[in-house]
């Protein structure tokens, strides 16, 4: 069911709010014999990620109805690229973590302008997180404005124990630790903007709604976000995929990309030498 919008409602607080209910939705399937199977091997679905992907597309659709359309958990079709605007949605991101009853899953939603996230809202429940961000007016958490440290001692990084000293970055972090890793790709960007965490990095590809919101979170709290090959992102592309993130404040980037390009080198050489 839609949620009816006040009138003149800014696209800012029509992002909050319906991220905010949309969570609270969710929440209510948190922890309770939640219905799930797998779309694909690994890769889970719930009963929550469709009710509140019905619940954000049909507010969203009564409250600006000439705004395009994507998401994880709804068919892609091809008019979202000719709108100028466009709402890209992660009903639940990191519903592995949602159906193993752990705190790693938000709701993710933003608004992309010709390429580029505008507004971004992401809520964390059970976290008890709320993320916002507006292109030039910068990103606050639970209202508290945010800003990443310009130049951290160490380096926090939300990835596996085993990856910390692994053989395929060029050298050892510079005092390299671990912090927290959800499964939400989201959250892990948002750790850098939170000041949890100093740097992230993933080669793989994935997809615009998994971090469309996050990456605006982290750019309007002072960090730098490219895809592996040091390009910025851009979004609402005929193929709505991201060839793989590198993130952290500015004087870490350079370093989080090389680290990133050395590793991904790395692999493509065993593949070669197995092939």
């Amino acid at each position: 069911m839609a949620l009816a919008a006040p009138e003149q409602e800014s696209d800012a607080a029509l992002a909050e709010r319906l991220a905010t209910v949309a969570a609270a939705l969710a929440l209510r399937h948190f922890h309770g014999p939640e219905d799930w199977w797998d779309k694909s091997a690994g890769n889970p679905v719930s009963r929550a990620d469709l009710d509140v992907d019905a619940f954000l597309k049909a507010s969203l659709a009564e409250a600006r109805p000439a705004d395009g359309w994507l998401s994880e958990e709804t068919a892609d079709t091809p008019d979202r690229l000719g709108c100028a605007r466009v709402w890209i949605v992660d009903p639940i991101d990191g519903t592995r973590d949602f159906v193993r009853g752990r705190t790693g899953w938000a709701v993710s939603l933003a608004l992309v302008e010709h390429g580029q996230p505008v507004v971004a809202a992401m809520a964390a429940p059970a976290r008890g997180q709320v993320f916002l961000a507006r292109r030039g007016a910068g990103a606050t958490l639970n209202g508290v404005p945010l800003a990443m440290a310009p130049a951290p001692v160490g380096i926090r990084l939300p990835i596996d124990a085993q990856n910390l000293e692994a053989a395929f970055w060029p050298a050892p972090w510079p005092g390299g630790s671990l912090t927290e890793k959800p499964n939400s790709l989201a959250l892990r960007m948002a750790k850098l903007a939170a000041g949890e965490a100093d740097a992230w990095l993933e080669g793989r590809t994935i997809n615009e709604w998994d971090v469309a919101a996050s990456a605006l979170i982290v750019t309007e709290a002072g960090g730098v976000v490219s895809d592996r090959h040091g390009q910025p992102l851009s979004f609402n592309k005929p193929d709505p995929t991201i060839q793989g993130i590198a993130t952290a404040a500015p004087v870490l980037h350079p370093l989080t990309l090389h680290y990133l390009q050395h590793a991904l080198a790395i692999f493509a050489a065993h593949r070669r030498a197995a092939g």
